[in-house]
This record gives C-alpha cells, structure tokens and sequence, in this order.
C-alpha cells in the first residue's frame, strides 16, 4: 500500500516545518512549497517546490498528485502593501483551493489566526460563533479573513476543508516572535501597554503542529469539514507576565515603563501615517493594530478543537518558556 502524498506551504517555515516533521514520521510523502531554499536536513527527506503564493502555474504543480494539504504559508506581519498581502493571502489560497480540486486532493488543513475576528475589542472566552471582524485595522487581518471564507466556503464530500486559527506560536525554531521582542527590550524601546494585567492566549508551537496534524485525521473520519477551531495551550497568560518571563529569563531588566492604550493607539496612527506618507522603510514601531493586542484580553474557548481534534498543550507553558529563555541567555 503506497503512502499518501502531503503537500505543506510554508513547509520550510517555523509553524511548516514542525507539520512537515509529523508527516514525516507518519511515513508520508511530502512536498514543500516555500520561496526559500529548504535548511540541507530538511532538504534530503522532503520533495521541494520553490515558488510565491502568487505563481499559480508552479503552486498548482506542486499540488497536482498530492492526497492531503496543508495551507500553511502566508503574508503575515502588520505592515505592508495592500496588494501584496491579497496577492499571497487571498489569491494564493484561490489557487491552493482550485489547485485541490482540479486535482483530487481529499483533504485541505487552512493555518488561519484569530485575527479574523478582529473588532478592537477584548475577547474572554469566545468561540467560534464570533462573527469576522469589520475593523481589522492591518491588512494581514483582513485578507486572512477573506481567505479563511474562501477555504471553509470550498468544503465539500469531495473536498474535505477546515480552518485552524492558533493564537501567539511560540517555541524553539521561531526565528521572529521571541526574538524581535528580545531586540526591542535590549534596545529599551518596549512599553507595557495598558493596565498590563491583560490574558492572552498562546500556543506552543508543537502544540500548533499537532493539532494539524489532528485536523487531518478529523477531517478523514468524518468530522469538522467546513468548520474553523481556536487553538491555544488552554490557559490564557497574563500577556506581560509571559513576556517578563522571557525577558528576565534572558538575561535582561523586566519592562516597567507603561503607555496608555490611548496614547498608544494614537502614536500608532500617527506612525501609519507617517510610513505611509514618506514612505519609511521596515514597520512602524507602533501600529494602531499592535496597540490594541498589547492591551486588551485575547483568549478563546478551544473546547471544539479539544473534542474534534483531540487539541492538547504538547509541553508545560511555563517550563517550557523557561527552558527556552535560558537558551536565548546562553547566546547572550
């Protein structure tokens, strides 16, 4: 009996390659599909196909003889040309979904984020009743929203799809998160943003992979077609608890210099404005969208995602954070 062949976007990602490295071990066959050259271990065990999200002839090959997909890759980020986040994020995942049915791909596993239900206000709890959001304030927000509908409105008996929206990916291989908060607090330039007692969700990156990797066997078994899942470890943290912890962890001073939402909402319109008019390279320091997630409470019920797809926290969240800030402090 052959081995069905999986096809990962992103695959040579942070999130991608830890679903690559489960599918491995599951004997599949797999595909990656990414814009960069894949690391040289990673290289010798997997099918590479380089190309953008926007390159539908070479995304659609890539497809073409593949049992099972997972979206991963995307735009993401806080800033940047509108075209360019509706060309990877809306477009490519067209092509990803047209691609899989023009070719009988049975199965489609979307990576969303609970962005889409971005509406500046706190969430405490919610579920996925919550309607899309209609002030994303970011364009990665909003494209990913429409993206997600596109998927989840493809799902059919044929084509099997649903969407999973992880909250904060964290852990080791994040080349971005961790260390850019790093960065920021060497250079004295983070702030505590609001009353600082705000929960948040966040979500281990094996824990992440995982649940792929369930949604998979959920979707073959029959159940959460056409359906999106919160993910997260299950306990929301104190936002500026958790990234102390980091902090102090590494090796440095814990942030104590506090903002207000407003002037922070408020700095980050000015500085939209600003990129946008002269315009500045890199991101604004400070968007109005960054402000109001520093702020505000952002934790969901994942109670779907634990009974469909067997969601669960793959490690502890603080010794695992612990063991992850010592790594950063042995760097130095």
């Amino acid at each position: 009996m052959s081995h069905p062949t999986v096809l990962v976007t992103g695959g040579g990602g942070f999130l991608g390659r830890a679903v690559v490295e489960r599918c491995l071990t599951r004997g599949y066959t797999v595909r990656v599909y990414g814009r960069s050259a894949l690391a040289t271990d990673l290289a010798a065990r997997v099918e590479f196909h380089r190309g953008d999200l926007a390159d539908a002839a070479m995304l659609t090959a890539a497809v073409k003889g593949c049992d099972y997909v997972f979206h991963v890759a995307a735009k993401a980020g806080v800033w940047g040309k509108w075209e360019d986040y509706v060309r990877s994020n809306i477009t490519g995942t067209e092509t990803v979904v047209q691609a899989c049915r023009d070719h009988g791909v049975t199965a489609l596993v979307y990576t969303s984020t609970p962005s889409v239900v971005f509406n500046g206000e706190s969430f405490r709890g919610a579920d996925e009743s919550l309607p899309y959001g209609t002030e994303f304030l970011c364009a990665y927000a909003e494209t990913k929203a429409t993206a997600e509908r596109r998927a989840l409105e493809a799902a059919s008996e044929r084509l099997k799809v649903c969407a999973l929206r992880p909250h904060l990916i964290w852990g080791p291989g994040d080349h971005h998160l961790f260390p850019r908060v790093l960065a920021a607090a060497r250079a004295g330039k983070l702030r505590i943003v609001g009353d600082g007692a705000n929960l948040v969700d966040v979500t281990h990156v094996d824990t992440a992979a995982n649940a792929h990797l369930g949604a998979l066997d959920a979707l073959l078994a029959g159940r959460a077609n056409g359906k999106a899942y919160f993910l997260s470890q299950g306990q929301p943290v104190k936002l500026w608890d958790f990234i102390n912890r980091l902090v102090v962890g590494a090796g440095l001073l814990p942030i104590t210099k506090r903002m207000p939402l407003r002037r922070a909402y408020a700095l980050g319109a000015l500085m939209e404005g600003l990129w946008t008019l002269l315009p500045l390279k890199g991101e604004p320091p400070m968007t109005r969208f960054v402000a109001v997630e520093l702020a505000k409470d952002h934790w969901f019920d994942v109670s779907a995602a634990h009974r469909d797809l067997g969601l669960k926290p793959a490690v502890d969240t603080w010794t695992e954070l612990d063991r992850l800030a010592a790594t950063f402090r042995a760097k130095g």
